[in-house]
């Protein structure tokens, strides 16, 4: 989009036009995946998603306009999130819950390759052909739509007695509050996101405090991404954790202190073994949410639950980044992080003292989360 138009705008417009089909589809999608068949939503989304790549690859090799190129992003993000909480919502069927913690393992590792490895795949086939881009992303598409017929799941129907209403559709956010502890696990990562907001500064700690180009800086912006693949490494083969709470509280709380740490490091590798350890820690407090979330929520509610935590987690990602860019404006880059980091570790503590439940929680397994699921 900027080799045709020039404008930096385009980018920024890209953006737009694939963050507002997730602020307005997620919850109704949440409500899609509880009410309909999952494997056939997804399967939809699917489609939809192999047919807009299809239709931006035909764009770009016939130079179409620009204005049908964002209206096909725009669908492509609709088709995405349209799907993605039927997905969630997939997996404790299709995987025993005494595994499930493994597998969730597992998921975040083969998504930590694909953030690494995607875009720099993506990188050298943009430089052979961009409309190559857009067939070869629809066709794996096509390949898992084909894979996901393969799996072994079987749709068992619900009677739904409450209809289809503006309640229905906003039940996760009443099942959370209900759920203290799902709630302040999500609170607890959502602000730990929101406050250490590191990663959005790089380019000034890289160019102005560490003094490193351009090879630097894609270390540098690597680092997290590489630590959460190696932890997560590590959690697969681990036996599953004994205390999950206390473990999430100490990981966050490791997470902030690593922030702090980088904040006031002058020296590169210091500041790239924090980044590491903050991707490395975090990925211990996103495979016990996934974990938690999907098995302390009924199957009914699996999606809407699942749409609300993205929402949230999204959302704080997003205003993360504005947050350390405003008091980095305000008070310098080194105060936006350092503060961020000790307001991270000020939530922990506040989280610790307000609920004992989290702090008691104890083995990932499945079978053990029964008692939970009914309190």
């Amino acid at each position: 989009m900027y080799q045709r138009t020039g404008e930096a705008l385009s980018l920024g417009l890209v953006g737009l036009a694939k963050a507002i089909p997730a602020m307005l589809l997620a919850l109704p999608a949440g409500f899609i995946a509880d009410r309909y068949n999952r494997l056939h939503v997804v399967t939809l989304s699917m489609v939809g998603m192999t047919v807009t790549s299809l239709g931006l690859a035909a764009l770009s090799y016939f130079e179409g306009p620009t204005d049908v190129m964002y209206l096909l992003l725009f669908l492509d993000a609709a088709f995405v999130m349209f799907g993605r909480p039927a997905r969630v919502a997939l997996l404790p069927q299709i995987v025993p819950r005494e595994i499930f913690a493994n597998a969730v393992t597992w998921n975040m590792s083969l998504f930590q390759i694909t953030s690494v490895a995607g875009p720099a795949i993506g990188g050298f086939i943009l430089l052979w052909n961009i409309p190559a881009a857009y067939v070869i992303c629809a066709t794996s598409s096509l390949l898992f739509i084909i894979w996901l017929q393969r799996l072994p799941f079987h749709h068992v129907p619900e009677k739904h007695t409450e209809p289809a209403s503006l309640r229905t559709v906003l039940a996760g956010i009443e099942f959370l509050f209900r759920k203290r502890i799902l709630l302040t696990i999500i609170s607890l990562d959502l602000f730990a996101v929101l406050l250490g907001g590191a990663v959005y500064l790089l380019p000034i700690f890289a160019e102005d405090i560490l003094h490193v180009d351009a090879r630097g800086f894609g270390w540098l912006n690597a680092a997290p991404a590489v630590g959460s693949f190696c932890m997560a490494i590590l959690l697969a083969h681990l036996p599953p954790m004994s205390k999950a709470g206390s473990n999430m509280l100490l990981a966050v709380a490791g997470f902030g202190l690593a922030t702090i740490v980088f904040g006031i490091s002058e020296s590169f590798w210091l500041s790239m073994l924090m980044l590491f350890l903050t991707g490395a820690l975090d990925n211990i407090s996103m495979v016990i949410r996934h974990t938690l979330l999907q098995l302390l929520t009924p199957d009914r509610m699996r999606g809407r639950v699942s749409a609300v935590s993205s929402v949230f987690i999204g959302a704080s990602n997003e205003l993360g980044g504005l947050e350390s860019g405003l008091v980095a404006h305000w008070f310098g880059p080194v105060f936006s992080v350092v503060s961020g980091g000790i307001g991270t570790i000020a939530v922990v503590t506040t989280m610790a003292v307000i609920s004992p439940a989290l702090r008691m929680l104890g083995s990932l397994r499945g079978e053990n989360l029964d008692k939970e699921q009914d309190e």
